[in-house]
């Protein structure tokens, strides 16, 4: 009888211990499982981390390219400019009427000009670029036909304020709120009277070394960086009234 218990409490501490090695194996899998399965999360998320990395969050295809540091840009009686003719600092811009970057440049120098009455000249030049901003060129030949009725500015204000809206409708509404003779204006328009002025700027720019919007030049110095800010152009200015 006795030998019969001892059988069984041998047998009993046998399946213990087999059951503790299996439970052990188990517990064992299941951490080794989770451990491979959060290496493998982390390096696809480093994975996503790098790609993401590697894909620029907003292209920047308006900026301006590296410039020469001295040129000459040719300055005529047909160019639009704001400002004292005889002003000491002449600051050039190559412009785009649907590039955003224009857009903010342009409210810079209508602040500049404020400021500089006597010592800046502000010159408009055109620079559509037709690749990306299909109604820019229209755009520089309407603000051209606004030039017949001496509207040059106040038509290319307002399409610079309006510029989300810009399309061949919104050139014809801006005649009108700018008091232009409608029909005089759609006429000009429709016939391309100024696309050869809108072109010969172009290429004037490209000549120059323009590749981006806004492109600008102050006394023939390159300005780097497209929409430069109020202040870095105010010091730029100031430099130059002081040499």
């Amino acid at each position: 009888m006795l030998n019969i218990k001892n059988y069984q409490k041998n047998n009993e501490s046998k399946n213990d211990f087999v059951l503790g090695i299996t439970t052990a194996i188990a517990v064992i899998a299941i951490i080794g499982f989770f451990i491979v399965l959060s290496l493998y999360l982390n390096q696809d998320k480093k994975a996503l981390a790098e790609a993401s990395l590697a894909v620029p969050s907003k292209p920047e295809v308006q900026r301006q390219a590296p410039l020469p540091a001295k040129v000459e840009v040719q300055v005529s009686r047909e160019d639009h400019f704001r400002g004292d003719p005889n002003a000491l600092v002449t600051i050039v811009e190559f412009s785009d009427f649907q590039c955003p970057y224009c857009s903010s440049f342009h409210q810079t120098m209508l602040k500049i000009t404020q400021d500089f009455p006597n010592e800046v000249k502000w010159v408009y030049k055109h620079f559509p670029l037709d690749s990306i901003h299909p109604f820019a060129r229209k755009a520089a030949e309407a603000s051209e036909c606004a030039t017949d009725q001496n509207k040059f500015w106040e038509y290319t204000d307002e399409l610079f304020v309006k510029q989300s809206q810009i399309s061949p409708a919104l050139f014809t509404e801006i005649a009108g709120t700018t008091g232009l003779d409608i029909n005089q204006f759609n006429s000009c328009l429709e016939s391309g009277k100024y696309a050869s002025k809108v072109e010969a700027d172009y290429q004037q720019g490209i000549k120059a070394g323009v590749r981006g919007t806004p492109g600008g030049f102050i006394n023939g110095q390159t300005l780097v960086g497209g929409a430069v800010p109020y202040d870095e152009l105010k010091s730029r200015i100031n430099a130059l009234l002081n040499e």
